[in-house]
């Protein structure tokens, strides 16, 4: 393996490290953004796993992360079980969903999977809704624990750490080369004997287990669990965006995506909030026409300049 891979553990590690510090340093304002960050950067990272190497625009985000929240408020509020539980459980269901999904879905590409994707979603939160609403007798459900800003950190940026050093080993595995073989190419790819189904299913299932674990983890911080909020479309959405923004192609390209998308878009929500969609507009926009790639890619191209000037 090259020096430079371990570097880069290296130097994500050390990151991890300082970044648990937040919560002894930050007031309660900052706190609340740190976990808005952190559960951020667990998502858009475990969907770059899948959609960076791959190229499919996946918006069924929203589903798993919603199936997380609405187990452990379903679990916690009627059947009185423990949290951690529920967690677990959250993530196996997340982990199956996915992998259903995935075998009815991953044969469609390009447009087709998207619209598809964003279909499911919102099929799931409705028929979640008229479930609750016809059966469970109630509209939410309560989530009350001991938890504070400071757990759900700490808890958020364990899932966040996990999924980097997940998608660090499977960039230089079999499966990864094959995944990078698909995005460039699924015809050759299936010409060379990769299967290429079941390796889109693997890492598909694997972002439905994190998310619908960041779900979970959320559930908590919310209280009240409704399902057109921890079904809400917009989250998928904002996990897309981050990911191009910050670079899909770079594991670490979604957290430098992340933290400056979220910091516009609390600002404009709180002094504009009818503009607030607007910004999810102009964020399109400037991915299409001039970050591509994202900031890292535009970094990249930016050195290799550099460097082709200098010799």
């Amino acid at each position: 393996m090259k020096p430079s891979g371990w570097i880069e553990l290296l130097l994500a590690a050390c990151v991890a490290i300082l970044a648990a510090f937040l919560p002894w340093v930050a007031n309660n304002y900052w706190l609340g953004i740190g976990v808005d960050v952190m559960m951020y950067v667990a998502l858009a990272t475990s969907w770059a796993l899948f959609s960076g190497p791959t190229h499919y625009i996946s918006l069924a985000t929203a589903a798993f992360f919603g199936v997380g929240g609405f187990l452990v408020g379903t679990g916690m509020s009627d059947y009185q079980t423990s949290f951690w539980s529920m967690l677990v459980l959250s993530g196996v269901v997340g982990g199956v969903l996915a992998a259903l999904i995935g075998l009815a879905t991953l044969r469609l590409s390009g447009v087709y999977f998207v619209i598809f994707t964003l279909g499911l979603a919102e099929m799931i939160r409705n028929l979640v809704s008229w479930v609750q609403n016809n059966f469970l007798g109630s509209r939410g459900l309560y989530v009350l624990t001991d938890f504070r800003d400071q757990h759900l950190y700490w808890m958020l940026l364990v899932v966040a750490a996990c999924v980097y050093l997940l998608g660090w080993v499977i960039n230089r595995s079999r499966i990864g080369f094959a995944l990078r073989i698909i995005g460039n190419d699924e015809t050759v790819a299936r010409h060379v004997g990769i299967n290429t189904a079941t390796a889109k299913v693997i890492l598909f299932t694997t972002t439905g287990i994190f998310a619908a674990l960041v779900g979970a983890i959320i559930a908590p911080r919310w209280s009240y669990i409704e399902p057109n909020q921890v079904f809400s479309p917009q989250l998928s959405f904002f996990v897309v965006i981050m990911a191009l923004l910050g670079g899909a192609g770079r594991l670490w390209g979604p957290i430098v995506g992340v933290i400056p998308f979220l910091l516009i878009w609390n600002w404009v929500d709180s002094n504009f909030p009818t503009q607030s969609i607007l910004v999810l507009g102009l964020a399109f926009l400037i991915i299409v026409y001039f970050l591509p790639n994202g900031f890292v890619g535009r970094l990249e191209q930016l050195r290799d300049k550099l460097r082709g000037g200098g010799t």
